[in-house]
């Protein structure tokens, strides 16, 4: 085997435990750069043209979550290949995948025959630092990622080390009997989900349920079939028996066609619990002992069911707090209860937003103080509200939330630390209408990942980035924060990643209403020189890296931007100079290329989604190309007939004036003799106000007024003065300062 991602690795099946082996074969097939062959037993090794042999072994005396890799044996060396066999022992499946992955990234660092370069690459142990490495991924947002693509992330996942996977699913789930349960929204079927759990299971992945049944179930209760259930808009009625009837059916419907005895039962952001129809149905109520009633309800069904639940843990602090934002979850102390949390609940803090240790260290203290004692940590892949995932911010909570983890716990009496904190979970939304690439959070997952197997508070990033182009198919570097969404500078107590594309992106071209937010930054050399780059990255070595192709988005996105930005301010100027030969250009020149850039993003946009998500959701994005795409196409038909109108009015101008000169000599000639003849009537007219005189309210309206275009008069302000760029905004905010109603 040829190939030019690196050496080629042949995996012996006849040395592959048969737990292994569904599982190698679908890495195998996969694999992005296709240098890994099977073959059948160690007769055929000679006809097999290979650098690494692999084999793998089970060994039960390692202990859980530790693997070693060694390289045992020296093959026969010819002058062009050196042949080396490297073997793997695992306890969990897991590791023996995360082991292929590493050899994968061994097998970029080093380019012909070196046997002692490969036995310093790949004479390691290796240790999970928690119990479980969780991904969860939003299927809910519009996007429902289809079958191929979670299995295409479970790969990923597995050759990083990645033990639990978790689909968020409010309502995109089928439940016999439910029509108007994620109505047209793609919901993933009963035979779908046994598909994902057999696959997961083949690659030591747990697929875990995670869906809503409390708040976030808007979708759902906006049919007038499940109006009864209704508290507020977005939130179940507690204390209704039908409530946990349909309750139970859901938790029944996700978990059965899974192996997982664990189940996500959300909770969290139920903003308005027992304020609604609640209110008006039982009388008021603490929401406190509401929220808790309630989760003593659900943990009942999944108890019956023989399911151990875990819950978001925000609303235990911020209806305590009586708080609802992301100040009232972080900055309260520990929350009084009303009532005894339920027993065997597992509670998920999650925190995306700090970049210091410490702030997750004393949060995890307090939920050990709730009596959870071993509290799961969730951190986040920056993807939502953007079209590409923010890296560097992630990487930098993501780091500080591991850091927590790792060197939590209290000293024993022997001054030993136990950790507390066995479960990590990375996060991947998709708030917005899902317009981001979630394949853009994989530098996050493998950084996360490598987090997981080490107790240093620092990874070896040189491994990482050859792991991530060894099984990912791409560059790493190539992949950071290549949409500018400029960092925030680190100095609030909570912190977020703008998303300065995607505003820019979005914001009415003709109203340009946030425009002075950037108005003294030159964004259109920035995006411009952001293009080029991409372009070259996107051509480069495409047999090494065929998933930087990926960065297309971003690089279709880039060429939009420089374009846009700045069209509004340049044509403003040109239009309140009266330069309209140069207004004319930018309208003819920039404005039409622009209209062209968004229809080739959307285009691709279009087949990038078709291709990972199923199709429902797209309508939600795709009315945002629609929108933008005619409001350009109104902008530039406003400007051009205001040009040619212009153009008539300055025309009739210079003809009322060539008659107005002629007929003051015309008239010269008969004024005296009409002078007498009218000197009377013009005495009496000039008694009556000129306003009401006969015919001169006729003849004012009947001169035309110069054309003008209104979107270019009115001056803009800064909504936020202090800000900048560093914004984060959705769609509604920027596409229009408009409210409708």
């Amino acid at each position: 085997m040829t190939t030019s991602g690196g050496l080629s690795i042949l995996i012996d099946l006849a040395h592959v435990p048969a737990e292994l082996q569904l599982g190698i074969e679908a890495i195998a097939a996969n694999a992005p750069q296709q240098n890994i062959s099977l073959c059948e037993s160690d007769d055929h090794l000679l006809d097999v043209e290979f650098h690494w042999l692999v084999r793998f072994e089970k060994d039960q005396a390692l202990s859980e979550g530790e693997c070693s890799v060694m390289v045992c044996q020296h093959l026969e060396t010819s002058a062009t290949q050196s042949r080396v066999a490297i073997e793997v022992k695992y306890q969990r499946k897991i590791e023996a995948f995360r082991s292929l992955g590493r050899i994968l990234g061994a097998s970029r660092q080093i380019q012909g025959p070196d046997p002692e370069k490969t036995r310093s690459l790949l004479n390691y142990t290796e240790k999970a630092a928690f119990e479980n490495l969780t991904v969860m991924i939003d299927c809910s947002r519009g996007g429902v990622l289809k079958q191929s693509s979670v299995f295409s992330m479970m790969r990923n996942c597995a050759l990083m080390g990645i033990n639990m996977m978790q689909l968020y699913t409010e309502d995109t789930y089928e439940i016999e009997g439910e029509t108007f349960f994620g109505y047209l929204r793609g919901g993933y079927t009963r035979q779908e989900l046994i598909n994902m759990d057999d696959y997961a299971d083949a690659l030591g992945i747990e697929l875990v349920p995670c869906i809503q049944t409390l708040g976030h179930l808007g979708q759902m209760l906006q049919w007038p079939k499940y109006h009864i259930y209704r508290d507020t808009n977005e939130v179940l009625l507690a204390n209704w028996d039908e409530t946990y009837n349909l309750i139970e059916k859901m938790i029944m419907t996700i978990s059965s066609p899974l192996r997982s005895k664990r189940i996500h039962v959300g909770l969290d952001e139920a903003a308005g619990v027992g304020e609604g129809r609640y209110r008006q149905i039982f009388g008021y109520e603490d929401p406190t002992r509401v929220f808790l009633h309630h989760l003593k309800r659900v943990q009942e069904i999944c108890k019956r069911l023989d399911l151990k639940p875990m819950i978001w843990s925000d609303m235990l602090f911020t209806l305590a707090n009586k708080n609802n934002s992301l100040a009232g979850y972080y900055d309260g102390g520990t929350p009084q209860l009303t009532d005894n949390l339920p027993p065997d609940i597992d509670l998920v803090y999650w925190d995306y937003y700090h970049t210091t240790s410490e702030s997750y260290a004393n949060k995890i203290e307090q939920h050990r103080e709730l009596g959870c004692t071993s509290p799961w940590v969730a951190t986040a892949a920056w993807t939502w509200n953007r079209f590409w995932c923010a890296l560097p911010f992630s990487f930098a909570t993501i780091q500080a939330s591991c850091q927590a983890a790792k060197l939590d716990g209290k000293p024993d009496a022997q001054g030993v630390i136990g950790k507390n904190v066995k479960n990590m979970m990375i996060t991947i939304w998709g708030d917005e209408g899902h317009e981001c690439d979630m394949f853009s959070a994989l530098p996050a997952m493998y950084y996360f990942a490598d987090h997981g197997y080490t107790q240093d508070t620092e990874i070896d990033l040189d491994k990482l980035k050859n792991c991530f182009e060894g099984v990912c198919g791409a560059k790493f570097d190539d992949w950071i924060d290549q949409v500018m969404d400029s960092d925030t500078p680190l100095t609030l107590k909570t912190h977020f990643a703008p998303n300065t594309s995607k505003y820019l992106l979005w914001e009415d071209p003709f109203l340009a209403h946030i425009s002075p937010q950037y108005a003294m930054m030159n964004l259109e050399t920035h995006y411009a020189e952001i293009a080029q780059n991409l372009g070259k990255m996107i051509d480069y070595n495409k047999e090494i890296f065929p998933e930087n192709g990926r960065l297309r988005m971003a690089y279709l996105v880039a060429q939009v931007l420089t374009l846009k930005c700045h069209l509004h301010s340049r044509m403003t100027i040109a239009y309140r100079s009266s330069d309209r030969q140069e207004l004319y250009d930018l309208t003819e020149g920039r404005l039409v290329d622009l209209q062209v850039a968004v229809d080739q993003l959307w285009k691709y946009h279009r087949s990038l989604w078709h291709k990972t998500n199923k199709p429902f959701g797209w309508e939600v994005v795709e009315m945002r190309y629609g929108g933008l795409r005619t409001r350009l196409l109104t902008m530039r038909d406003r400007i051009l007939e205001y040009l040619e109108g212009v153009e008539n009015w300055d025309r009739q101008q210079q003809l009322q004036l060539n008659n107005s000169d002629s007929g003051v000599l015309a008239s010269s000639v008969g004024s005296q003799h009409s002078n007498d003849a009218h000197s009377q009537k013009g005495a009496a007219e000039s008694c009556i106000p000129s306003s009401l005189r006969r015919g001169s309210w006729m003849n004012k309206n009947q001169q035309s007024e110069r054309p003008t275009i209104p979107e270019f008069d009115t001056n803009r302000e800064a909504m936020y003065e202090y800000a900048g760029c560093n914004l984060l905004m959705d769609y509604n905010r920027v596409s229009t300062p408009s409210r409708p109603g």
